[in-house]
């Protein structure tokens, strides 16, 4: 018997029509920014509002928005029919990077993607309010917002992600806009230490979470994804870590993001035996 991929019954189902997930576009209050933030919610065929399911939420990148991901990877949706999940991409602004800023009172990215968006979607949607039903992933600066506040908010998160992550910023101090929220690296450094996913680790401990990390090797991101990869396991942090030939662009995360959505689709199944 020929052995059928995973990846060819996608294929499969995609020519034949099977998929049918639906798409919704929302707006969510932010209490603590004061304003509403636009957010795409993936539907599986499956949702009929009464079983409960696991949540993938997918943040854009740099100059992104919440439909960046149905543009760049429009595959997601069949990916949330053939995992039975809901994906859930927020507006992250241009330049949030996900933190919640320690010199802009106004900028508060990760309590409202941690905290105020999943408390909405639990409430509006039929989810698994439970750390073992949520993960979280990103591409770029959301590859660096889904370890960030992954790691910092493993309450909520039982897994998190990166595709081509900005995980050590210390390196583009002049980069994307991220003085606007943490001030210049040179009269701020320590906000510049205190906030990147690489000095984070101390919050993890062997097998609390799982983690997976995705970068291209020609990505200009690819020596700090490298020394991550190199620091968790000197940490005895389990995790994946996956690399191969590619660059910073839509071509490489719109294929990690098919891996990363059977990684969690994996831990959300094992999570459903434990």
């Amino acid at each position: 018997m020929k052995r059928i991929t995973i990846f060819m019954l996608l294929w499969a189902l995609c020519v034949v029509g099977g998929f049918s997930a639906t798409v919704d576009t929302i707006n969510v209050l932010s209490e603590k920014m004061g304003k509403e933030i636009r957010t795409v919610v993936i539907k599986p065929h499956s949702y009929n509002g009464q079983e409960k399911f696991p949540v993938l939420y997918l943040l854009h990148g740099y100059s992104g928005r919440y439909d960046s991901w149905l543009k760049d990877a429009p595959h997601i949706k069949e990916m949330a029919d053939l995992y039975g999940m809901l994906i859930v991409c927020p507006d992250g602004g241009f330049d949030s990077w996900y933190w919640d800023s320690p010199i802009d009172p106004t900028l508060r990215y990760e309590t409202f993607v941690a905290r105020e968006l999943t408390a909405w979607i639990d409430k509006q949607y039929a989810s698994i309010s439970s750390r073992e039903g949520r993960a979280i992933s990103g591409l770029s600066m959301g590859g660096h917002g889904g370890l960030y506040v992954g790691f910092r908010n493993q309450d909520i998160f039982g897994a998190c992600g990166s595709m081509c992550g900005g995980v050590d910023i210390r390196p583009f101090p002049n980069n994307w806009n991220m003085t606007k929220s943490l001030g210049t690296q040179r009269e701020h450094p320590e906000n510049w230490d205190n906030y990147t996913v690489m000095n984070q680790l101390h919050l993890l401990t062997p097998n609390a979470m799982k983690i997976i990390i995705d970068c291209g090797t020609e990505d200009f991101f690819y020596q700090v994804n490298l020394k991550l990869h190199e620091e968790l396991r000197y940490r005895n942090i389990p995790h994946d870590f996956i690399t191969r030939p590619g660059a910073h662009n839509g071509a490489y995360w719109s294929n990690a993001v098919k891996y990363q959505a059977l990684y969690f689709y994996t831990f959300f199944q094992s999570s459903k035996k434990n």
